[in-house]
């Protein structure tokens, strides 16, 4: 598999992940924890469809993969952080959720960078 497809793939298992805590968020989950689901599915969903358009811009190259790799993991990761936060009330994880959004913050400065540069 080449890079951008396997950032492709990832992009996509992300997206599904988010679509189902989105719909257990809205129809399933108590009303104290449905707002960190939703806010973790959100930036979840956003960046998968932000690694999915770094993964086509092929003119990006690897800076913009990288953009992808980085804006992903990141959507992941705090959504993952904020899930287990609302779920298993598991607070320690708070504090590993600004990972997350560090690093889709760092997606975006990479996607900008490359575009710059091309």
């Amino acid at each position: 598999m080449t890079a951008s497809r396997n950032l492709i793939v990832f992009s996509a298992l992300n997206g599904a992940m988010a679509i189902g805590l989105g719909a257990f968020a809205a129809h399933g989950a108590g009303p104290q924890v449905k707002t960190l689901l939703s806010t973790g599915a959100h930036y979840q969903l956003s960046h998968a469809v932000f690694a999915f358009a770094c993964a086509l811009w092929t003119s990006g190259g690897n800076l913009a993969r990288l953009a992808g790799w980085l804006g992903a993991a990141g959507g992941l990761i705090f959504c993952l952080a904020l899930a287990l936060v609302a779920l298993l009330s598991l607070s320690a994880m708070g504090a590993v959720a600004p990972v997350g959004g560090l690093l889709m913050i760092a997606g975006w400065l990479c996607l900008a960078f490359a575009a710059f540069r091309s």
